[in-house]
C-alpha cells in the first residue's frame, strides 16, 4: 500500500470568461468605501435603553428582532415579537462604553447569530432563499480539498490510522507544520515543541480560552476582543472571563490596532484578534501588530486567529509573531476549503505547549488521528509551493518516513497536481471576488474592497440596520446576505456577501440585487 498510488486529475477552472471580463472592469466611481468603523450606533443604544433588564441577552435579541418585525409592517412574520417592541419604552440613558463592556452584548450577538441560521435562513425563511450569499464558505464541490490531499484521507482509512495518539498530535505532522510556519515567517525558529494539532480554529480558541483563563489567580482586567469578529470565538472567551469589545477601524484594506494597544493594561490576561477581519477582509498592519505584541505585558496571552489570511498579497510577516506570549491559530476551514474536517493547529512557546498537553490529555484526549497524514502532507506541499519548489527531488522525498513507501515519480505527480490546483483555485476565487466587487458597486452599493478572504462587505443603499437589510433583500430578491451585526458591526447597514460561489449562481444573484430599488428602508 503506497501513498499517492492513484491521484485524480486536478479540478478544472471554474471562473468563466464573463467573470474574468467583469473582474477586469474598473468599479463604478463613487462605489468604493475606503473607511469602515464598527462603532455603536443609535439603534443599538435604543435597544439597551428599552430593555427591562439590559443584562438579559435574550431580551435584547427579542427587542432587536421585534423592532424589525414592527418596521416590516404587513411583511412581518412574527407579530408577537413586533408587539414586544411596541410595548417597550425608553427606560434609561446608555453610553457606547456600557455596550462594549457588557457581558450581555457578546451573548446577544451570538443569540442573534443563532437565530439567523436556525430560525430565519435555514428555518422559516428557507423557501425564500433562492441564492445564498451569506454562508461564509466555499462551494466545496468546485473548490474543495485538493485531490492530492483527498488521496491522503483515503490512504489513512486504508491503513486504519485512527487510533490513540499524542494529545499534541503525531510528531511527523507537527514537524511538517513547524517547517511550513518557519517558511512563512522570516526569523521564526519553530520546532515540534511549538506545535499542537487541534480540531479546527473555533475549537482551538475555545480550548485556549479555557486553558488560559481558568485556574490560578483571577485577573481583574477584562480580556480584550477586537471587533469585527466571529461570535462563537468571542462568546467562548466571554463564558470564562470578563470581556471588553474593542472596535477597530479599517481604511484602504488595512486595520489599525491603535485602540487595542491603548486598551492594554499590565493585567490584561488575553487579547483575541483576527489578523484579517470578517466581514471586511481588511488586514492588520504588521507594524501595528509588532507594536501590540511589544506593548503587551509578558503575562498577556495574544491569540491571533490567522484563518482568513489568504487570497491576498502579504506583507512580510514579522518574527514578533513568534514571540513567547503569542499563540497563532490556523485551520483547514478556509485556505483548504475543508471546514467539516475540523482540523488545524496552533503555535506557541514550548512551555505553553507542554502545559497545554496536560490540559488536552485531561479534557479531550487528542485531535483526530485519522487526519494526521493529510495535515502532514499539506504542510509539506504548501511549504514547497511558497518557497518556490518546481519539482520535488530526493531531499523532498526523504522528508517522509519510510512507512509511506514514497516513490519519487508518484510524489512529483501528486505535487504537480497540488500546485496546479492550488494556483488555479486562488485565481478563480480572486476573479470571482473582484467581479463581485465591480457588480456590487453598480447596484449602486458602496463596497469595502477586501485585501484577503472570500467575503466582501457592502453597504446597500437605504438601510441603517443590517439585519433589516437581510430581511428586506431576501423577501424582495430571493438573495440572502449576511447581516454585519452578526460580526459585531454595531452600526449601520453593512452586510457581507460571500463571493466563492459558482458564477452561474453569483451572477444572477447580483443581477437581482442590482435590479432591486430600496428607497426609504431602514427606519
Amino acid at each position: 500500500m503506497k501513498l499517492f498510488e492513484s491521484v485524480p486529475s486536478p479540478r478544472p477552472c471554474h471562473a468563466p470568461p464573463d467573470a474574468r471580463e467583469t473582474a477586469a472592469r474598473p468599479p463604478r466611481p463613487g462605489g468604493i468605501r475606503d473607511v469602515f468603523t464598527p462603532g455603536v450606533d443609535h439603534r443599538v443604544l435604543e435597544v439597551y435603553a428599552r430593555a427591562r433588564d439590559p443584562h438579559d441577552p435574550l431580551e435584547l435579541r427579542d427587542l432587536w428582532l421585534g423592532r424589525i418585525e414592527h418596521e416590516l409592517g404587513g411583511n412581518a412574520l412574527r407579530p408577537a415579537l413586533a408587539e414586544t417592541w411596541r410595548a417597550s419604552r425608553p427606560r434609561r440613558s446608555v453610553e457606547a462604553e456600557e455596550v462594549l463592556s457588557s457581558r450581555a452584548t457578546v451573548r446577544f450577538v451570538k443569540e442573534l447569530f443563532n437565530w439567523f441560521f436556525r430560525d430565519d435562513l435555514y428555518g422559516e425563511l428557507r423557501d425564500s432563499a433562492r441564492y445564498i450569499l451569506s454562508s461564509g464558505s466555499i462551494d466545496e464541490e468546485r473548490w474543495g480539498l485538493p485531490q492530492s490531499l483527498k488521496e491522503c484521507v483515503r490512504y489513512a482509512l486504508d491503513r486504519d490510522w485512527y487510533g490513540y495518539s499524542d494529545s499534541r498530535g503525531r510528531v511527523p505532522a507537527r514537524e511538517a507544520i513547524a517547517a511550513y510556519e518557519n517558511a512563512r515567517i522570516e526569523g521564526a525558529r519553530y520546532g515540534t515543541e511549538n506545535v499542537a494539532i487541534t480540531m479546527g480554529g473555533t475549537f482551538a480558541i475555545s480550548t485556549l480560552a479555557d486553558f488560559v483563563l481558568h485556574g490560578g489567580a483571577r485577573p481583574t482586567a477584562p480580556a480584550l476582543c477586537a471587533i469585527p469578529n466571529y461570535p462563537p470565538l468571542v462568546e467562548t472567551i466571554a463564558r470564562r472571563h470578563d470581556v471588553r469589545l474593542v472596535p477597530l477601524a479599517s481604511e484602504g484594506g488595512q486595520t489599525s490596532l491603535e485602540p487595542l494597544i491603548a486598551a492594554l493594561t499590565p493585567d490584561t490576561p488575553l487579547v483575541m484578534l483576527q489578523t484579517v477581519g470578517n466581514p471586511t477582509g481588511a488586514a492588520v498592519a504588521e507594524s501595528d501588530l509588532v507594536r501590540l505584541i511589544r506593548a503587551a505585558s509578558p503575562s498577556t496571552v495574544i491569540v491571533l486567529d490567522e484563518c482568513h489570511e489568504w487570497l491576498g498579497e502579504y506583507e512580510k510577516r514579522s518574527a514578533d509573531r513568534a514571540a513567547p506570549q503569542v499563540v497563532r491559530v490556523s485551520s483547514l476551514s478556509k485556505t483548504w476549503s475543508a471546514p467539516g474536517l475540523k482540523a488545524g493547529w496552533f503555535l506557541a512557546d514550548p512551555t505553553f505547549i507542554d502545559e497545554y498537553y496536560e490540559y488536552a490529555s485531561s479534557s479531550f484526549g487528542g485531535p483526530p488521528s485519522f487526519f494526521y497524514t493529510v495535515i502532514e502532507v499539506l504542510a509539506r506541499l504548501e511549504r514547497w509551493l511558497i518557497t518556490g519548489v518546481e519539482t520535488p527531488g530526493p531531499a523532498e522525498a526523504k522528508e517522509f518516513e519510510s512507512s509511506y513507501d514514497i516513490d519519487l515519480e508518484r510524489l512529483r505527480n501528486a505535487y504537480r497536481g497540488y500546485r496546479v490546483e492550488r494556483l488555479r483555485r486562488a485565481e478563480d476565487l480572486t476573479v470571482l471576488r473582484d467581479a463581485a466587487t465591480v457588480r456590487l458597486t453598480e447596484i449602486p452599493g458602496r463596497v469595502l474592497p477586501p485585501r484577503f478572504s472570500i467575503n466582501t462587505a457592502v453597504e446597500l443603499p437605504g438601510w441603517d440596520d443590517s439585519y433589516r437589510c437581510f430581511r428586506d433583500v431576501l423577501r424582495e430578491t430571493g438573495v440572502s446576505v449576511f447581516p454585519g451585526i452578526l460580526t459585531f458591526c454595531l452600526s449601520g447597514g453593512v452586510v457581507r456577501v460571500t463571493t466563492s460561489r459558482p458564477w452561474d449562481e453569483l451572477a444572477p444573484a447580483l443581477d437581482r440585487l442590482r435590479g432591486h430599488a430600496a428607497p426609504g428602508h431602514g427606519g
